[in-house]
């Protein structure tokens, strides 16, 4: 809030304060003249005024509601908030800081969080012969801690975290295999993840099935903790400009020609001219072979898809495979790492873990 604003109200406030006060001592110290039998001599349809003093229990109430907000100037900053942070305080990240709205509620926040922490310890990890991350979680809070309190952290910090984090696979792998942990990650899914993976984590046109065996940075809890903790921000370069409209068409045709069911039975026959030049193009060492490799089977460093499987993110039939490299794509998975905490990651890595087909081994979809 700015000066003026932050002073107009608190101006405002204590005028109101003070003539609400100065209006009601006037009223008690008023004696108008009284007749002899205790009227002020005014009638009204018949219906004398006496001069009655106000009732005792709502002068304590009208007097007690006025100090009431006194102090709450004093312990709260209600007046000159950007100069006056009042006396009232909370705990918030191990540190005592005045009271406010924010703070108030990250320190709810924090208290609730720390009942979570308390029986994701005793009663999910202990249970799923996890102990053991709870030493790596202390490691990795004392971590992300000094990350957000340092304006200039070391240098290899961030390594640090990273390292904790992926420490946390083998007890993610021991969680996806225990019921009360997966309930409660699947909870946490349907809450966070469901609006653009879908309640049965099958995905959409352009969102990832979870549920199959492809993964475009990697399908190892590991990965899926990293993804979790960081998010991902995946894109693909429109191609228009740089190759036109019959290199569009060219490439299009060699991408659905590596699929096995060539996109689908919608694309009738392929022209094998259009693939043959597709192919040259593709494999320019500046084009499309340089994130989706030589024979085209993506990369996870780089969360390249395989264009080899039947897996299309967007589509596989031919028009919509133009306009992926006409256009391009652009895709973010957001992070949860502060939103969701280090505890709750695991259990939601552990469950997305536990939809995935590891029959076979693939790493990258389209």
């Amino acid at each position: 809030m700015t000066f003026f604003w932050s002073s107009w109200i608190t101006i405002l406030s204590i005028a109101c304060w003070a003539g609400i006060l100065g209006v009601l001592l006037f009223v008690l110290k008023y004696k108008p003249d009284v007749e002899e039998d205790g009227t002020t001599g005014h009638s009204y349809d018949g219906i004398r005024e006496y001069d009655k003093p106000l009732p005792k229990w709502w002068l304590v109430i009208f007097f007690g509601s006025i100090i009431w907000g006194a102090a709450y100037w004093i312990f709260f900053p209600a007046i000159q908030p950007t100069n006056w942070n009042g006396i009232a305080t909370v705990e918030v990240d191990g540190e005592t800081v005045p009271w406010t709205s924010e703070n108030e509620l990250y320190s709810e926040l924090e208290a609730n969080d720390q009942i979570f922490t308390d029986n994701f310890e005793q009663s999910i990890l202990a249970k799923a012969g996890a102990s053991d991350a709870t030493a790596v979680l202390d490691e990795l809070n004392s971590l992300q801690t000094t990350l957000r309190r340092s304006e200039e952290p070391p240098a290899d910090l961030q390594t640090q975290i990273d390292d904790r984090i992926a420490a946390l696979a083998p007890a993610v792998e021991k969680l996806s295999q225990d019921p009360n942990a997966l309930k409660v990650g699947s909870r946490l899914f349907l809450q966070n993840c469901a609006v653009c993976h879908g309640s049965n984590a099958k995905g959409a046109v352009g969102y990832p099935n979870l549920t199959d065996n492809a993964w475009l940075y990697g399908g190892a809890p590991e990965n899926i903790l990293t993804t979790l903790h960081k998010g991902r921000v995946g894109g693909m370069t429109a191609w228009r400009d740089q190759l036109g409209e019959e290199g569009i068409r060219s490439v299009a045709e060699y991408v659905l020609s590596l699929s096995p069911s060539k996109g689908g039975a919608s694309n009738g026959e392929l022209d094998q001219t259009l693939v043959a030049q597709g192919e040259s193009i593709f494999k320019e060492p500046t084009n499309c072979v340089l994130c989706h490799g030589p024979e085209g089977k993506g990369m996870i460093s780089t969360g390249a898809p395989n264009l080899t499987d039947d897996i299309w993110l967007y589509g596989g039939d031919r028009e919509t495979v133009r306009e992926t490299l006409r256009y391009g794509r652009a895709g973010v998975m957001p992070e949860w790492e502060t939103k969701l905490g280090n505890e709750r990651i695991m259990l939601l890595a552990a469950y997305v873990y536990s939809l995935s087909d590891r029959s076979t081994a693939n790493t990258s979809n389209n």
